[in-house]
């Protein structure tokens, strides 16, 4: 089960809850603001989340994630490129917003790793390092519920901005014709900042 949360910060983000239903336990993915809210909803539903993973290291991305690691007692995992970003307000862009935003404590994840939930070993992510947007983004990817967290890789209609700190072009490119448009068709990509999209309907307007 997945269920998507627009919270509000400078951005508005999409957060993502990805649930086993059997279960009620889960990961949260890039909550980026709001964590109030994010509890409020996880309480509400009675879910057990065991994991909070964010696809890169941008403060509209992580903004209650160490608030809801203390509150939820889940771990915080990141790719190893973007670990610099969660104590770097110049480099998570949080320095200029008013409030500034770190992480100090969190977990390493890596390119094809499988992520799979505790309570039950069936239900699973796939890591896949996407860089581009920045050094270390990653997509996580859902085979069984044909589904992908793109974070700010890539939107409904283009390639995710490059013009940050460690944005890279040619690299986000990159990941965007070799490692997202490869995924199956019907995959539904799911992004920070648009509306769901098919990776066919994706490679249509960008192929």
């Amino acid at each position: 089960m997945i269920r998507e949360l627009t919270v509000q910060g400078v951005f508005a983000e999409n957060c993502y809850f990805f649930i086993d239903s059997h279960t009620k336990a889960g990961f949260i993915i890039d909550p980026g603001a709001q964590a109030g809210l994010i509890y409020d909803t996880v309480v509400r539903y009675g879910w057990h989340i065991e994991k909070i993973l964010l696809t890169h290291g941008h403060f509209d991305h992580m903004g209650a994630a160490e608030l809801l690691r203390e509150k939820l007692v889940a771990p915080i995992y990141i790719y190893p490129q973007d670990a610099r970003y969660l104590t770097d307000t110049m480099l998570n862009l949080s320095a200029n917003s008013g409030r500034p935003i770190t992480v100090t404590h969190y977990e390493e994840l890596y390119d094809g790793e499988t992520i799979r939930l505790k309570a039950n070993s069936g239900f699973y992510l796939k890591v896949i390092h996407t860089p581009g947007h920045t050094p270390g983004s990653v997509t996580f990817w859902a085979p069984e519920e044909k589904a992908a967290f793109v974070g700010d890789t890539l939107y409904e209609h283009g390639p995710g901005l490059t013009n940050f700190p460690g944005g890279n072009r040619r690299e986000i490119e990159d990941s965007i014709v070799n490692k997202i448009l490869t995924l199956p068709d019907d995959t539904i990509l799911l992004s920070g900042h648009s509306s769901p999209i098919t990776v066919a309907e994706e490679r249509r307007l960008l192929l």
